[in-house]
């Protein structure tokens, strides 16, 4: 039965630990270039002793960010900045990862903390797209263009450039972000998707674009890298997607490659009341997809306490436990976490540290 602590391997990576740096949005990017922020706040995260540090979602194209200081991955540009964090993460034992994205309906944001709310085009916003012309909503009141043929094509081929710019930046982990009402989820759920083409409809439809997109990047990804995806794996809202229809999304995603589901849910519409937010309130869905689509799992939502995420893992609730606010409050937890489970021994931590403590 494995712990918190026991390594993961998976292909011919090998993670030092269960615990992994779960991907967050800094808006801090000026075109979508890493910068020094990046390389602190995730290089923090490695000497604290992650096991996984998974960047923010990185948009493939302009028009696929969710703000304008969003991170990118759209140009060769911007490989360069990210090839110093990634050396920098491995030389302290973690291991680099990246999330790909495409905001979708929910681009052409302001940041956080000036409003979160649609753009204009005065105020620097652009033409957004998705599966369907309906807006998000609340204070995302921007209308997207619906897709063509033409666009899905484009939109398939940046994931697919953008993949390959990963593995030149010495990113040894791929994910798709396929959650939180962003682009690839707007297709697979019905509340987002009211196309009566091959791409809307039935569920074999709207999990197309999905199954697509990450079909052409792991073609560009090696096979001997892992490569995750993150799902929502419930709308929360009567008639939106599902938890059964997110196991079925899973077994496909399996046949064709993936390696882990990163199991999140919700966030694909603006009303949040249905949300029974405590702590762990997500591994629920990611001990049903481990179960049922028999593939391995991250679990997220509320994870805090060092024996809440040993139980996770020693539960078979997920193979990997990704935390997210508590890695901002104490970048150092995994550590703390190997004190507080006796496996001291197992503590990771630089050198330069370890005298002093």
């Amino acid at each position: 039965m494995p712990s918190l602590f026991d390594t993961l391997k998976i292909k011919d990576v090998t993670l030092r630990n269960r615990i992994g740096v779960s991907p967050m949005c800094q808006y801090s990017s000026h075109d979508g270039m890493a910068n020094d922020w990046h390389l602190v706040h995730l290089g923090s995260r490695a000497i604290g002793g992650a096991g996984l540090v998974i960047a923010e979602a990185t948009a493939v194209e302009p028009r696929g960010r969710i703000s304008p200081q969003d991170a990118g991955l759209w140009s060769d540009e911007q490989i360069e900045p990210l090839k110093r964090i990634t050396k920098f993460v491995k030389e302290h034992g973690a291991v680099p990862g990246i999330q790909l994205a495409h905001a979708g309906r929910k681009g052409s944001a302001a940041r956080p903390w000036e409003g979160d709310q649609s753009l204009a085009d005065e105020e620097s916003g652009w033409e957004i797209i998705a599966p369907s012309p309906l807006a998000f909503g609340h204070k995302l009141w921007r209308v997207p263009k619906e897709m063509d043929h033409n666009d899905i094509a484009r939109v398939q081929q940046a994931f697919r450039d953008a993949t390959k710019r990963a593995l030149e930046a010495g990113y040894q982990w791929l994910e798709l972000h396929a959650a939180h009402g962003y682009l690839c989820h707007s297709f697979y759920s019905p509340l987002s998707n009211h196309r009566t083409d091959e791409y809307g409809g039935s569920f074999e439809n709207r999990i197309r674009f999905v199954l697509e997109t990450f079909s052409a990047m792991r073609e560009t990804w090696p096979e001997r890298l892992p490569f995750s995806v993150r799902l929502s794996c419930s709308d929360w809202v009567e008639g939106g997607w599902t938890i059964q229809e997110a196991i079925e999304l899973s077994k496909k995603l399996k046949e064709r490659g993936a390696d882990m589901i990163d199991c999140s849910s919700g966030f694909g519409a603006p009303d949040h009341k249905n949300y029974p937010f405590a702590p762990g309130w997500q591994v629920p869905f990611s001990e049903a997809i481990r179960k049922q689509a028999g593939i391995a799992t991250a679990a997220v939502g509320l994870i805090t306490e060092p024996k809440q995420a040993d139980e996770i893992i020693r539960k078979e609730q997920a193979d990997l436990a990704l935390l997210a606010r508590q890695m901002l409050r104490d970048p150092y937890w995994p550590y703390r976490a190997a004190i507080a489970l006796n496996e001291k021994e197992k503590a990771p931590g630089p050198a330069a540290y370890a005298h002093w403590i």
